[in-house]
């Protein structure tokens, strides 16, 4: 397995410009570990840290051991898709250094017809870009979150400011 990871590696057309400033970790469960494997690595730009005696691949971008797991799902199983509001995984965020990255992160994902969304939500502040991974998560790379020390209260609603594009958003600065 580890020399088609690494030849799946080698077959990248155009490097990625992702390069993810902080996640904690995640693990999945996945359909086809080799070809999510490629999609984090290729796509995405995380590294493969270790596979364990099982097939459970682990991938670091920021330092850790791992911050994403690759788990072999059992044969035949679906990926659940919980509607919003019900309990199970709504997206996963990663952040990135500058607004410039996020626009060549966003321009990549378009060149590889995977961008879903992009632009500014609201509480928070973060402008981001979103993303279906081969089993359907959706990844978001965001940058700029507010940070609310504490006794400090959040941006009230007033100032969210939402915005469907980063132009829109580089346009439109928080206050």
């Amino acid at each position: 397995m580890t020399e088609t990871i690494e030849r799946a590696t080698k077959q990248t057309e155009r490097k990625s410009p992702i390069r993810v400033k902080k996640l904690g970790h995640v693990v999945f469960a996945v359909r086809d570990v080799e070809a999510s494997t490629r999609f984090y690595t290729d796509v995405l730009n995380f590294r493969v840290s270790d596979v364990n005696e099982g097939g459970m691949v682990f991938l670091t971008a920021c330092g850790d051991h791992h911050t994403i797991a690759l788990a072999p799902a059992a044969a035949g199983a679906e990926a659940q898709q919980s509607p919003k509001g019900q309990l199970g995984l709504s997206h996963f965020a990663m952040e990135v250094e500058t607004l410039e990255e996020l626009f060549e992160i966003r321009d990549y994902l378009k060149e590889k017809e995977l961008l879903i969304s992009e632009g500014r939500r609201g509480p928070g502040g973060n402008t981001e870009v979103h993303l279906l991974d081969p089993d359907g998560y959706n990844l978001e790379f965001y940058w700029k979150m507010d940070q609310i020390g504490p006794g400090e209260a959040s941006r009230p609603a007033s100032q969210w400011h939402r915005v469907n594009s980063l132009e829109e958003a580089r346009d439109n600065p928080l206050p």
